[in-house]
């Protein structure tokens, strides 16, 4: 009988087995996940795998049907109140009370958290340009979304569980975020960042976890999933390259105007440059793949749009 993994309390975020449906629907399917103390840990899946439920389950908004989990060391649904004077989180759809001022906004979050820091507070809404005097029915999406980072960033948060925080936000904005969370990994916090923008994600994490159908089918760095994973070439030839039909793992070849082009698996790399060097090689390409390439292949969308 196989062993269930056991909890890493040391860890900011510890998951095994966690399973939550919705009548027929299996929203997540024993899932495993952990997020280490200090590091930004990118949660990537389309509209469906299970993120927000994720999210949802460790801020004990919903209830499991089977699993454990620890944040920060505590039990989520037997320590909640603990655990949330501890952590902050943004949705990725803002909801504010109407007639409340930004600003009345802010103190009610960060009052939750005791307070936050006033200083911060305004370097933080000077730096999202949010004017905190208009009541929140006025607001835009971008500048709920703002109202609702302001009052995450200004606390002292251990951990901050973001799901798809910068929904809303224009380039200047996000860029601001981006900011904001390399801030809060200088001071030792951990960031649990759910995101569809996948450059967002590459630019800021350290480590990524893809979730499918409600489990987890990849975690690593990027360059972990990187090393298992087909790579580009592109090689200009001053002669034909002959035998690549004969190299295993050298995918898609296409020669034009004595420039090659191929995918490789990594383990052939060798052998496809000792075939290249026959021919001379001219100049050399080789690019990995890049994050969207990484989560497309594992949701087998690159043969649906080939075909």
């Amino acid at each position: 009988m196989a062993t269930e993994r056991a909890l890493d309390t040391g860890a900011a975020v510890s998951v095994v087995g966690l399973t939550k449906r919705f009548g027929s629907v299996t929203a997540l399917d024993r899932l495993d996940l952990e997020v280490r103390t200090g590091e930004v840990h990118g949660f990537l899946g389309p509209n469906g795998a299970g993120k927000s439920t994720l999210l949802r389950l460790l801020l004990a908004l919903l209830r499991p049907d089977a699993g454990r989990a620890r944040v920060l060391g505590l039990d989520p649904w037997t320590e909640t109140a603990a655990l949330h004077r501890r952590i902050a989180y943004v949705p990725g759809d803002v909801a504010l009370w109407p007639t409340l001022t930004g600003g009345e906004t802010i103190d009610v979050l960060t009052r939750f958290r005791g307070g936050g820091s006033a200083s911060r507070r305004a370097e933080l809404t000077a730096a999202f340009e949010l004017d905190e005097s208009r009541r929140c029915r006025a607001y835009s999406k971008g500048n709920r979304q703002k109202v609702a980072l302001v009052a995450a960033l200004a606390c002292d948060a251990e951990l901050l569980l973001l799901d798809e925080p910068t929904s809303g936000l224009d380039p200047l904005m996000e860029r601001v975020f981006a900011e904001q969370v390399n801030a809060q990994r200088a001071r030792g916090r951990t960031v649990l960042l759910s995101s569809h923008i996948l450059s967002e994600v590459e630019r800021l994490c350290e480590r990524v976890s893809i979730i499918r159908a409600g489990r987890i089918v990849e975690v690593g760095t990027l360059e972990d999933m990187r090393a298992l994973h087909q790579v580009h070439v592109r090689a200009g030839l001053r002669g034909p390259a002959p035998g690549l039909t004969e190299v295993r793992g050298v995918h898609g070849v296409s020669l034009a105007d004595g420039v090659l082009h191929c995918t490789v698996d990594p383990p052939a790399i060798d052998a496809l440059m000792a075939v290249l060097s026959t021919a001379g090689i001219v100049s050399l390409e080789v690019t990995p793949p890049s994050l969207e390439d990484l989560f497309l292949g594992f949701y087998g969308q690159r043969t649906a749009e080939a075909g």
